[in-house]
């Protein structure tokens, strides 16, 4: 019996690229093969050469249509020479994560995100004003204070039901704003599962008519943002006992303030301003249990002396591969 595949890829939108999918019907006991679509669509050719490849990299079960049928994350590459893409992030993060592998460096991804009106609005305002104040509404249960659990009920059974690596969901403190994490794992596993945990959520949203935003600052004003808070931890971080290796860590990644900036999402200048448990984007700061850092470390790391720290930096729209490979390539070329 046939079944369906659905092949997943990101375009090259900028500043943020947009996840793409079109399906493909397999004849049983078929694996997915490499596939083609037209990049002059996607902003990834132009319309003289626009095939671009579509190869599968990862491949579990869609809890949408369920039976047989699958997801297909792919890798974009050049159909002319079979290069990567450009816009092709995964490629550089695997050549970092093979160089780096000795680090045995892991990461866990907190992904916050907003539920919009068609109209942009954020869900859960009123129309053409605003909900009380923020206070009530992190981790918050009951009507006015919590919007969408169904999506997020739905949402999170069908990341189980794929085989994703997702570890909770909780609200978030603005209205229409949910948060769930995904880990921990290597670089391309995370990100991964990632790409596909947000694919499903637009995917199940799509079916409430409800938009959802990665936006950094999708209200302005004193709400809080939407980041990507991204924990990390190496082989010596997770065995030493006297936080050497957490500090030498966060002190490397201190020596690189803009590149890392420069490489987690869109529109951070309007959400690391320093209020709203953010720290600077132009400063850098790490301590023990202090949201208002670059780099937090939990209070339980600090008692062990070994652990994980967490970079409160990367906003919600960043790209999983850009955010681990950069850290990869600080902390591990710094310990040697």
């Amino acid at each position: 019996m046939a079944y369906q595949a659905e092949y997943i890829w990101l375009d090259g939108t900028e500043p943020t690229p947009l996840l793409r999918s079109k399906t493909k019907i397999l004849a049983d006991g078929k694996e997915p093969p490499v596939w083609g679509f037209d990049g002059s669509s996607t902003n990834q050719a132009t319309g003289e050469s626009s095939d671009c490849e579509l190869q599968p990299v990862f491949i579990c079960p869609d809890p949408i249509r369920g039976g047989d049928n699958v997801l297909v994350l792919c890798d974009v590459h050049l159909a002319q020479d079979d290069k990567p893409h450009p816009t092709n992030t995964r490629w550089t993060c695997a050549k970092a994560a093979k160089k780096y592998a000795k680090h045995e460096m892991i990461f866990g991804i907190e992904q916050e995100y907003t539920f919009l009106k068609p109209n942009g609005e954020p869900l859960g305002f009123p129309a053409g004003g605003f909900p009380g104040p923020q206070g009530p509404y992190y981790c918050g249960v009951g009507t006015g204070r919590v919007v969408a659990r169904e999506i997020i009920e739905e949402h999170t059974q069908a990341c189980i039901d794929a085989g994703l690596m997702i570890e909770g969901t909780n609200a978030e403190v603005m209205p229409g704003q949910w948060e769930f994490q995904i880990g921990a794992a290597d670089a391309l596993t995370v990100s991964d599962h990632m790409y596909i945990a947000r694919w499903l959520l637009h995917r199940i949203a799509e079916d409430y008519d409800v938009v959802v935003s990665f936006a950094a600052k999708p209200q302005k004003g004193d709400w809080n943002g939407a980041g990507a808070h991204t924990n990390f931890s190496t082989k010596a971080m997770r065995e030493d006992t006297d936080m050497k290796a957490i500090e030498a860590a966060c002190k490397a990644i201190g020596k690189k303030v803009d590149l890392h900036i420069k490489g987690y999402g869109h529109d951070i200048e309007s959400r690391l301003t320093g209020a709203h448990e953010t720290a600077p984007y132009n400063k850098f700061s790490y301590g023990v249990s202090n949201r208002a850092a670059s780099i937090r470390i939990p209070w339980q790391v600090s008692r062990t002396g070994r652990g994980y720290a967490e970079d409160r930096r990367p906003n919600a729209n960043c790209d999983p591969y850009t955010v681990t490979r950069l850290l990869l390539e600080t902390v591990c070329s710094a310990a040697g």
